[in-house]
């Protein structure tokens, strides 16, 4: 049975609605009994085994949420029977039971998943303290994944909602402004064209907005391969045809762009589209926070199986004290030199969360009228 089809079962429901149920797996008869009757009267429904195959064949039915487990067993042992459980189901809480009760068999136990341990022999109330604290324990995670799930679910109808209804008019507006700038030139005044062209411009900038938080949010909830271990891309590729790409932003910014690339930069982690985003917002970046015949430069090397690419300008550069939070989301440096230059502010929180989940960093070296230098670290295929 798939673990997130049980899952599933549990979370639809809110974790009091559904019944209390607790397995017990020992070779006792009279362990069974105990704990059947010292339950049951706590309301508990309970099922009991006397070996661990039992046990399990059963969880791979119906899914208790609290299994009491008994450390020495014939056939499978107690930590065999969590290992097999773990597979089964890895949300049931565990509890181990043994009258062989020593520090180093309580901390296998927990290394195997266990949560708590209860020594032999036991009374009720002390069972019933193990019992109804795993209970807890698994009705506060039951309900945690329950509402991570509602949240989850409405972030993405969230996105949707931005994606179609708020996305879908701006662009309407911003054609029908292109259309009339087209077709009726001659008929506006200098005055009228300013300020088409102007509300053109604030369209945009809300476009690349959308554009950004809809990446961000692409990221955040998983939906692309960035992180799959077996993908892999050519880093020089992505940062040649990013170059090609951003050649016409450089030329309309008198900015020459500049490449360094180390022949034994191979394959790295990570799908192209995803690498082309955070080289694309690093070029762009220095192009637009770089002085008029200034340069940005990509180099790469390789350093300790990791990738490097730093992605440096001569720029107006970034004040110390704007460096710590240069990467959250939301933030932009603002001073004289960078109020009209257009941006969102999502651009670097963008690529800190790509090279994250790529399992790389992000850092940056900049002095104030001397420039910038991003440096990130990519993992290379070879450590995939």
């Amino acid at each position: 049975m798939a673990t997130d089809t049980l899952i599933d079962r549990r979370i639809a429901a809110p974790a009091a609605a559904q019944p209390r149920r607790v397995f017990v797996i020992d070779d006792d008869d009279v362990m069974l009994l105990t704990c059947r009757r010292t339950l049951e009267k706590d309301g508990y429904d309970v099922e009991t085994f006397q070996n661990g195959l039992d046990g399990i064949r059963r969880i791979e039915q119906l899914q208790p949420q609290l299994l009491l487990v008994d450390l020495k067993m014939p056939e499978l042992d107690g930590l065999q029977v969590i290992e097999r459980v773990r597979k089964v189901d890895p949300d049931v809480v565990i509890a181990v039971i043994t009258g062989y009760a020593t520090i180093s068999t309580a901390v296998e136990a927990m290394k195997a998943g266990a949560y708590d341990f209860l020594p032999k022999p036991f009374t009720p109330d002390e069972l019933r303290l193990i019992v109804n604290r795993g209970h807890e324990r698994w009705r506060l995670a039951t309900e945690s994944a329950r509402l991570r799930r509602e949240k989850e679910e409405a972030e993405r109808r969230f996105v949707t909602f931005v994606s179609h209804q708020l996305k879908t008019p701006v662009v309407a507006a911003k054609q029908y402004l292109d259309v009339l700038l087209y077709t009726s030139a001659s008929e506006l005044t200098p005055r009228t064209q300013e300020w088409l062209k102007r509300a053109q411009a604030r369209l945009d900038e809300m476009l690349t907005l959308i554009g950004d938080w809809l990446e961000l949010a692409r990221i955040e909830r998983g939906i692309d391969s960035i992180g799959e271990p077996l993908m892999t891309s050519d880093l020089r590729k992505v940062i040649s045809d990013v170059i090609d790409a951003s050649q016409a932003h450089a030329q309309s910014a008198v900015v020459t762009l500049e490449t360094d690339l180390a022949a034994d930069v191979g394959p790295v982690r990570g799908d192209v589209v995803s690498l082309a985003t955070v080289v694309s917002n690093l070029i762009s970046n220095g192009i637009k926070y770089n002085r008029v015949g200034g340069r940005v430069t990509v180099r790469t090397r390789l350093e300790g199986g990791m990738a490097v690419v730093e992605v440096g300008d001569t720029g107006i550069g970034i004040a110390e004290e704007s460096l710590p939070r240069l990467f959250q989301e939301f933030c932009r440096v603002k001073n004289d030199q960078t109020r009209d230059i257009p941006g969102t502010g999502l651009g670097l929180a963008i690529c800190k969360r790509i090279v994250a989940t790529l399992g790389g960093s992000i850092g940056v070296r900049s002095h104030v009228g001397e420039g910038s230098t991003f440096v990130v670290q990519i993992p290379t295929a070879a450590r995939t």
